[in-house]
């Protein structure tokens, strides 16, 4: 697959055009739903091995966050195209209020103040 960057719009045609021409069809919503727990779930060991105080077990060494992330994300898409809902639109819109909610709000917040925090990015 090509390195290009995609909206999240085209993320959702992306996986709508993979699952009508390899997947078949869609899972009905409530396997989707499901399976998308599981991935949280996926998602959550590791974390907990990575970061949190549990050590790896054999099994849990061949994944990595960034692949259970996208297999959330994966199945987060394919239920919102199931459903009818734009990603990107409501994405933006949740943006938008958070920031207008929040605009003073965590720079008030005494615990965020920990100026040792450096995002990975």
């Amino acid at each position: 697959m090509e390195s290009k960057k995609h909206t999240l719009d085209e993320l959702q045609k992306l996986t709508d055009q993979w699952i009508t021409s390899i997947g078949i069809r869609y899972f009905n919503e409530l396997t989707n739903m499901t399976l998308l727990m599981e991935e949280v779930g996926e998602l959550a060991r590791l974390m907990a091995r990575t970061y949190g105080e549990q050590s790896f077990k054999e099994s849990d060494k061949q994944n990595s966050i960034g692949e259970e992330m996208a297999d959330v994300l994966w199945v987060l898409i394919c239920l919102a195209n199931q459903t009818g809902i734009n990603l990107e639109k409501e994405f933006m819109a949740k943006y938008e209020k958070r920031t207008k909610r929040d605009k003073l709000r965590h720079k008030k917040n005494e615990k965020l103040n920990d100026s040792n925090f450096k995002p990975k990015l």
